[in-house]
């Protein structure tokens, strides 16, 4: 939206901002399904209560200073924001510059599902084997050191990254990058799976999960992406459709990849393309047209791919549920690809006719500069996302919090071992439920 519109606010895109909440909130149930489908049998339900925790943390978080921190307009720092909204202050009727037509409160709670939803995705890079107890003090933490500064640089107006003009609409470098570099980093510290240099690659334990988690996830990308826009407008719908286009594109693709590899058609190959298409044109679902998505999601699924099938060899770490391989890459891939494609003609549909203040797009403008703007973001978000995700957790572990599990714990299945409760009846022990440490 253009920050100069007169500040009314519009029931239309309210109402549409309230959708797109509850949209991306879906997501976050997705990915638990998602992820616990990927998982182990004795690993299903702590991933789902990853998600949940991850819910209620952030939230608090958010409430507290998180939302301040990262859209406060008042502070005049480039690089985190102030406590003028701590504990939701100034949050209600009065719209926020980054949109105007709708009131600050719903802006406050949309932004919240960003925030809940970018630490959730890390966690499944380091499945199977990390603690759930210390990963309360690290949503908190994380949250507000790396998250709220990421996307404080690239949303708030007063960001330096905003101002130096990077494109990402819907968070390509605050979310999926964001996030894919501390996976790395999580996965880097506390170390491989113990059978993990032995088998390599496990069996998904419930496929249908999968393709239930993908189904959630798809739905509510078309509020992540359009709803960024914060109003129902033309670009909102450009937004809409691309997503659609680039998540259809990269599951065809990847589907049709694996057949060729291994000739079989394969409900997961297809689910994780879809993801890797959807993450790919996120950045970019509000600078580019329909026709550029195809290249979006055709690209996304085929580098996410080579990751995901060299994992091994590429990463040195167990990218468990291949959060490193398909989210930060196709973050990378995403924000790389909208500083060539990107179109002042689709920024403008979020202007008034006749705007002479639209941004230019990227390459496709002859605004050469935006693929460096681009690619320095992508630098500065990737070290600082790795570098103080790997601090947290080293701190952590300096004041003694134990970040994985033992062996014996591992053996029996983060389920059972952490949660005292299993996904599927026959797993039940005859004698009772185990509760060792958390």
């Amino acid at each position: 939206m253009d920050l100069n519109v007169a500040s009314v606010v519009n029931h239309g895109d309210n109402a549409w901002m309230l959708t797109s909440t509850a949209l991306v909130f879906i997501m976050c149930l997705g990915l638990g399904f998602f992820y616990g489908g990927l998982a182990r049998t004795n690993h299903t339900l702590s991933l789902m209560f990853l998600m949940m925790i991850s819910t209620c943390v952030v939230t608090i978080q958010w409430y507290f200073w998180g939302y301040s921190l990262t859209y406060s307009v008042t502070t005049n720092n480039n690089f985190i924001g102030n406590l003028h909204h701590i504990i939701a202050r100034h949050v209600g009727n009065e719209p926020h510059p980054n949109a105007p037509t709708i009131p600050s409160g719903t802006y406050f709670i949309y932004q919240c599902m960003f925030a809940i939803i970018t630490p959730a995705l890390a966690f499944g890079s380091t499945a199977e084997r990390m603690k759930i107890g210390p990963v309360v003090i690290f949503l908190f933490v994380w949250s507000t050191l790396v998250y709220n500064v990421i996307a404080m640089w690239v949303w708030n107006p007063k960001g330096w990254l905003y101002q130096l003009g990077v494109h990402d609409f819907a968070g390509g470098i605050a979310v999926h990058l964001g996030s894919g570099a501390a996976a790395g980093a999580y996965a880097l510290l506390i170390g491989d799976r113990k059978d993990y240099s032995k088998h390599g690659h496990f069996t998904p334990n419930n496929v249908a999960f999968v393709f239930l988690g993908t189904a959630f996830l798809w739905f509510g990308w078309f509020g992540f992406n359009g709803g960024s826009e914060g109003a129902a407008d033309g670009r909102a719908a450009n937004a809409v459709i691309v997503t659609h286009i680039a998540g259809a594109v990269g599951g065809a693709v990847w589907v049709y990849i694996d057949f060729l590899r291994t000739k079989k058609w394969s409900l997961v190959g297809i689910c994780t393309g879809a993801v890797a298409g959807l993450a790919t044109i996120t950045p970019a679902s509000g600078f580019v047209t329909p026709s550029s998505s195809l290249a979006f999601g055709f690209f996304g699924a085929i580098i996410c791919y080579v990751c995901v099938l060299y994992k091994n060899i590429l990463f040195p770490f167990d990218d468990c549920l291949d959060v490193f391989a398909v989210h930060y890459v196709s973050g990378i891939v995403g924000t790389f690809m909208n500083g060539i494609f990107a179109e002042q003609a689709v920024i403008a549909m979020g202007y008034p006719p006749g705007a002479t203040n639209v941004p230019l797009g990227g390459w496709f403008d002859r605004h050469w500069i935006q693929l460096p703007i681009q690619m320095a973001a992508i630098a500065a978000s990737s070290v600082w996302s790795f570098g103080m995700t790997y601090l947290i957790l080293w701190v952590m572990l300096k004041c003694g919090l134990r970040l994985r599990l033992r062996d014996d714990e591992e053996d029996l299945g983060t389920d059972l071992a952490i949660l005292g409760e299993t996904a599927y009846g026959f797993m039940e022990p005859a004698h009772g439920t185990c509760h060792c440490s958390c």
